[in-house]
C-alpha cells in the first residue's frame, strides 16, 4: 500500500515537471533562429565596424592631401602677386 502511494506521488511529480518544462522546450526552435539571427545580425555588424574604420582612414587622408593643395594653392597665389 505505502508503495503505490510513493509510485503515484513520484508519478505525479514527474508529470508536473514534464507540465513545467514542456513550455520551455516548444520554444527553443524559436529561440535558436532567433540565436541564428543574432549571430549573423553581428557578424553584418562587425563587417560594417571594418568598413567605417577604412573610411574613415580614407577620409583623414582626403583631408590631409586637401591640407596640402590648400597651401600649394596659396602659395601660388603668392607667387601671381609678386
Amino acid at each position: 500500500m505505502v508503495t503505490w502511494i510513493v509510485l503515484g506521488l513520484v508519478v505525479s511529480a514527474l508529470l508536473v515537471l514534464a507540465l513545467a518544462v514542456r513550455p520551455v522546450l516548444v520554444r527553443l526552435p524559436g529561440l535558436r533562429r532567433a540565436a541564428v539571427a543574432l549571430q549573423r545580425r553581428q557578424a553584418e555588424a562587425e563587417a560594417l565596424r571594418s568598413a567605417a574604420e577604412v573610411l574613415q582612414e580614407r577620409a583623414a587622408a582626403l583631408q590631409e592631401r586637401a591640407a596640402v593643395a590648400q597651401e600649394r594653392m596659396a602659395l601660388i597665389k603668392v607667387r601671381r602677386v609678386r
